[in-house]
Order: C-alpha cells, then structure tokens, then sequence
C-alpha cells in the first residue's frame, strides 16, 4: 500500500468584519470568558487548568460588546494548542471564529511555535470540524473522550504554511 503525505496547503486571512477587534486578556477579566462559556458551552468549566505556560485568552469584540473568546497554551516546545474558543450565537457565522484564529496562529507563530492543534467534538460543534477542513488543518488523530461521551478529533496545522 502506497503512503500520500499530503496537506492541503491554504492560507488563513484575517476577515473584514465591521466593528471587530480582538484583544489579548488576562485572568482578571476572565468574568467575561464566564459568562460567554456558559452561553456557549452551557458549563462552568471553561478549561481544566489555567496554570499553563504560555497561556493565551483573546476576547472578541464587535463594537466593543463581547462576541467570542479563544485559550491556548503550550502544549511543548513546538506546538501551541488551543484549548477553547466560541462565539456567542447573536454574531455566528460572521467570521469571528476564524478571525480568532488567524489571531492567535499570528501571535504564537511570533513567538516561534511551528505548529498549532485543537481537538474537536463532531457531533457536539460540528462547526469546527468543517472549519477546520475548510481552512486546511490536517486530522491527525481521532479518538473516544470518556468525559464528555464523545469522539474527539485532534486537528493540527503547520504555521509557516497557514497564514498570509
């Protein structure tokens, strides 16, 4: 059997979104990231842990109103791993999402990571499976998560080929 190495090579562009901007935060404003994760996610666990190196919180705004959120961290010397991010449901499927993580794929390749990973739950946000695919991260992994009784899939994507 024959073994294709292929990734789709696609670069992330920031979207033009009216009124976003996109700020890094820090543990003293994450009230908002509360109150937006229980909206989203429907739970008060936001991430397991926020003693990470390198942690990274980005708050979205659309004419300065919260709209979504992204937390990553150090996963090891050369990935970077997002570990959580949504959009409110009022400013879905306007871009904020990609627009988070054009955001913080710029702000680790800058700080030398080469890779960056998330895991996902298909059938719990289908969003950012198709996301994914779409914006040519490369499924690297596939497996059951006994917590939430669901496949998680772990998608990964080189930063020197992504961004613009």
């Amino acid at each position: 059997m024959e073994s294709f190495d292929y990734t789709p090579v696609r670069t992330l562009a920031m979207p033009d979104i009216p009124g976003l901007t996109i700020e890094e935060m820090d543990e003293r404003q994450l009230g908002i990231v509360r109150v937006m994760n229980r909206a989203i996610f429907h739970e008060e666990r936001v991430i397991n842990s926020f003693e990470r190196e390198d942690l990274m919180m980005l708050l979205a705004r659309v004419d300065g109103e919260p709209a979504g959120f992204k937390i990553g961290y150090r996963e090891n010397r050369f990935t970077f791993y997002s570990a959580k991010g949504g959009v409110v449901s009022l400013h879905r499927r306007k871009g904020i999402a990609i627009a988070l993580l054009v955001d913080m794929m710029e702000r680790v390749a800058a700080k030398g990571y080469s890779r960056f990973a998330f895991d996902t739950f298909p059938n719990l946000h289908p969003g950012m499976t198709t996301l994914a695919l779409k914006q040519g991260f490369r499924l690297v992994k596939a497996d059951y998560n006994s917590v939430y009784r669901e496949y998680r899939l772990r998608f990964e994507a080189r930063l020197s080929d992504s961004l613009t």
